[in-house]
């Protein structure tokens, strides 16, 4: 199989952490635009519940702890990825209120309406963003807000190249107006919607990956998983420079009512 038609789901998921987890973010984002997203999310206290779906190391988690009252829990399937999660917010003097533990988008553990934010940066597609907005919604309060960024086309028509691929990688990319349909289906007022600028992917996400990529192949070498990951990255990346003006990463942040 061509890394054309990969998907980063066939890599294997020890290497896949290893290698993201060299990075402060595991995806496109960047503290600026975690800050402009949460200035749409109002009532929060120091009682308020949160929880990042899909945190990561914790990247943009401890963004928002520095920036928002409450207590926050970052759940993640990668134990390595939560290690250091709760590493970084030790390091910060965060652990008091800020916690990440080992779970599944699938069955994250709050009790219904428990929740006053749900947010997930680069990450409610491993569920497909219709599934995740709906079966998240539960956990959340009456008036409270989900907060998720989600690949989605900027034009209805692309170049066949990048079509194929993300259709590939992403069944569920569509446009935005059909991403903020399927929010107030069901059940959100949709608050705000923007696009993330381009530095997100570039300077903050690709440009990172550089500098790990041939320590990575050379930690790995004869592992043709690893060097397959690592030439999907660049191909990623090349795509991303070529056909950027087609796609991106919007936030799309919803009220429950």
């Amino acid at each position: 199989m061509s890394n054309d038609n990969k998907s980063i789901h066939e890599f294997d998921i020890n290497l896949i952490c290893e290698y993201f987890s060299g990075l402060e973010r595991q995806g496109p984002g960047s503290p600026d635009v975690t800050i402009k997203a949460l200035s749409f999310i109002d009532g929060l206290t120091d009682e308020s519940r949160i929880a990042d779906i899909g945190c990561g190391t914790g990247g943009q988690t401890m963004v928002l702890a520095q920036h928002t009252p409450g207590k926050i829990t970052g759940i993640d399937l990668f134990q390595g990825f939560i290690d250091s999660f709760n590493n970084n917010a030790a390091l910060l003097n965060l652990q008091g209120r800020v916690k990440g533990v080992t779970g599944s988008m699938e069955n994250i553990p709050f009790l219904e309406e428990e929740l006053d934010l749900i947010w997930s940066e680069g990450a409610i597609y491993n569920i497909g963003f219709e599934r995740g907005v709906n079966e998240w919604k539960r956990f959340i309060k009456t008036g409270g807000f989900i907060v998720v960024t989600e690949a989605s086309w900027f034009t209805e028509n692309r170049p066949v190249e990048i079509d194929t691929f993300w259709k590939g990688a992403y069944p569920e990319i569509d446009t935005i107006p059909v991403k903020i349909a399927q929010l107030q289906k069901a059940g959100y007022i949709s608050v705000a919607v923007f696009i993330l600028p381009e530095y997100c992917w570039t300077e903050n996400f690709y440009v990172q990956q550089i500098p790990l990529q041939e320590k990575f192949i050379a930690k790995h070498s004869g592992n043709k998983m690893a060097e397959n990951l690592v030439a999907y990255q660049r191909m990623e990346a090349q795509l991303y420079d070529r056909y950027k003006e087609y796609y991106g990463y919007a936030f799309y942040i919803g009220k429950k009512i």
